[in-house]
């Protein structure tokens, strides 16, 4: 079905109430990777639920676990929008956290489509979503980024190109994330049971070798590098996360992030320039046009 884009953006917004648990983030940290050096650190501060922090990416699959029963189904269905899940991949994301996340809770959680973009032979899909507490009180905020491949071509605006530029200088950190090989079977449990991350047969269908590691796993793991490797172990000064997924990471390859500070901002807060690649495929970029918004 072609797309409607005067539809998917005058739709009402999509408003459900979403909880998570104690558990749920546990299984998100362990599912990026948190007390695999166990033996000579815990990482109790993400593993344990006494004195549990949370990392702030977490925001982007709270209320959605397998447990919750609200996982997501296959397919990307909204008012104007029903694509094949195999055409659709996560172009990039963004999250901005108001206030440290709480280990367990509920919120009012507001979603809608913000932009549809003609791209030639694919769609760009922006998702723009809002997170507030029982009080009414913001948690956080996010965009998401959706290509749908074969899915322009219904006369849009194909939107401007956004400008960003790696630093021409060397890096002033370089932080290593390693996978494991079962690092997607793991991610998938937060919710998102789409079959290109377990089912070789569908990741071939969908162009890949074999099944690809979530966009959003690589997202997390770029956020608990940060907070462990720039940010003393605080979850609370990372505020800000944005990035565009260049390339996939397959399971059991390492994410290597480059980090440069760039001037801070007028209140305060000062700002990371990130590029994350993949090592062991010769440095192919798998986060680009990345930036991270940090306190003091």
């Amino acid at each position: 079905m072609p797309i409607d884009r005067e539809k998917a953006l005058t739709a009402d917004p999509a408003i459900r109430r979403i909880g998570w648990t104690t558990r749920d983030v546990l299984l998100y940290h362990l599912s990026l990777g948190a007390g695999s050096g166990a033996a000579t650190d815990p990482e109790l501060h993400l593993t344990y639920e006494r004195g549990l922090t949370v990392l702030p990416t977490f925001a982007v699959v709270a209320g959605s676990g397998i447990s919750s029963g609200e996982a997501a189904a296959p397919g990307f269905h909204l008012p104007g929008i029903d694509i094949d899940l195999r055409a659709v991949l996560h172009a990039g994301q963004g999250l901005t956290v108001h206030r440290p996340l709480p280990a367990s809770g509920t919120a009012t959680l507001t979603s809608r489509v913000a932009e549809v973009r003609d791209k030639g032979r694919a769609a760009l899909i922006v998702l723009d979503s809002t997170a507030a507490d029982p009080d009414g009180e913001p948690l956080w905020t996010s965009t998401t980024r959706v290509w749908a491949r074969g899915e322009g071509g219904f006369g849009g605006d194909s939107g401007p190109e956004e400008q960003w530029t790696r630093p021409d200088r060397p890096a002033d950190t370089v932080l290593t994330s390693v996978t494991t090989p079962q690092q997607a079977l793991w991610y998938r449990l937060n919710g998102d049971l789409n079959p290109l991350h377990a089912d070789p047969d569908f990741a071939r269908a969908a162009g890949f070798e074999r099944p690809i590691l979530h966009g959003l796993a690589s997202y997390g793991l770029l956020c608990r590098a940060l907070v462990d490797g720039v940010l003393d172990g605080d979850v609370t000064r990372l505020t800000g996360l944005a990035v565009r997924f260049a390339g996939p990471l397959v399971p059991g390859e390492s994410l290597e992030t480059s980090v440069w500070h760039d001037e801070p901002a007028e209140d305060g807060t000062g700002r990371l320039l990130l590029h994350a690649a993949c090592p062991d495929r010769d440095g192919a970029p798998v986060l680009t046009h990345a930036t991270a918004t940090v306190r003091a």
